[in-house]
């Protein structure tokens, strides 16, 4: 029993450590100064343009939304654990659970913390390309570009109609 304590802090401790990894707030996007802006412009549109996506994501941060995203998943999986060990092995089984509860938990919650950061990572950064480009700065766009075909309506005439034959012409 205390052995598997012992392993299951081990890989606990290995987990926690790798759910820590901390995401930069701000944009993950490079923007350019616009033709025509000076950089104290850009310095002043890009601050706003930082705190327009702050808000656009309602106000936190991915590094805040994948620790709570975390914190859940091992607080739940802990619960569930405890409940499901006490009913199956008693007092004996309710702490194996609650370690086994944890260790899940907090497996399933290091996935759902990277998920739920980068999608928090991804709004923040169309927020603040979208405010940048409409303020005139340069951002990065995608290199494919997509053309419609238009389709036209089939004629029974030619596209190209030659020119009569000059005066005077038999055939």
């Amino acid at each position: 029993m205390k052995n598997n304590l012992k392993i299951a802090s081990v890989l606990l401790s290995v987990l926690l450590l790798n759910a820590c990894a901390s995401i930069p707030n701000g944009p993950s996007k490079m923007a350019l100064p616009g033709a025509g802006k000076s950089f104290d412009q850009f310095q002043t549109d890009d601050r706003s343009c930082m705190q327009f996506a702050q808000d656009h994501i309602g106000g936190t941060s991915a590094n805040q939304a994948s620790n709570d995203t975390f914190a859940k998943n091992a607080v739940v999986g802990t619960a569930v654990g405890t409940a499901l060990g006490a009913v199956l092995g008693g007092r004996h089984g309710a702490g194996f659970g609650a370690v086994t509860g944890l260790l899940f938990g907090s497996t399933i919650g290091a996935n759902e913390a990277n998920a739920s950061a980068r999608g928090t990572q991804n709004n923040y950064d169309n927020a603040y390309t979208q405010c940048m480009y409409a303020k005139g700065h340069q951002v990065p766009v995608s290199g494919h570009v997509m053309t419609q075909q238009q389709s036209t309506p089939p004629t029974s005439e030619p596209a190209y109609m030659p020119p009569p034959p000059p005066p005077g012409y038999h055939s």
